[in-house]
């Protein structure tokens, strides 16, 4: 497979309309890229949704164990694990109808992003989101 990302604009558009992300496999480790990636769109404005078990909190926000846990509805799925969980995970994206997925850069699977494209999410994968919002927001 040979898998695109959206255009630049697309991103951007993308970027603009969020405002709630689900970060799963945010740590707690301020040294780990899931924290400051996170921490930082914290900080650009964005509510941060921490998915990690056995965590109650992180970046001053509730954890919750899985997808289905979180009692209200999320803009983006942001995506901090190894490319073995990104199938499941589009399967509770799914499940919840989250309308579009980020998976960091560095995470790859081809499979399952092309699966919830066809289900009419947006994917974005092997990118940073962090990067994309210093390159595409004003």
């Amino acid at each position: 497979m040979n898998f695109k990302n959206p255009a630049p604009e697309e991103i951007k558009a993308l970027l603009q309309r969020i405002k709630t992300i689900a970060v799963v496999g945010l740590s707690p480790k301020p040294d780990r890229p899931s924290f400051g990636v996170s921490q930082a769109m914290q900080r650009f404005g964005y509510r941060i949704v921490p998915v990690r078990p056995a965590l109650s909190e992180v970046l001053g926000e509730k954890a919750y164990a899985k997808l289905s846990d979180i009692p209200f509805p999320v803009d983006l799925v942001n995506v901090f694990r190894e490319a073995a969980a990104i199938p499941g995970l589009v399967e509770e994206a799914l499940a919840i109808n989250v309308p579009a997925i980020w998976i960091q850069e560095g995470i790859v699977h081809d499979e399952a992003a092309e699966k919830a494209r066809a289900a009419g999410l947006t994917v974005v994968m092997d990118r940073c989101i962090y990067k994309d919002y210093m390159r595409y927001m004003p």
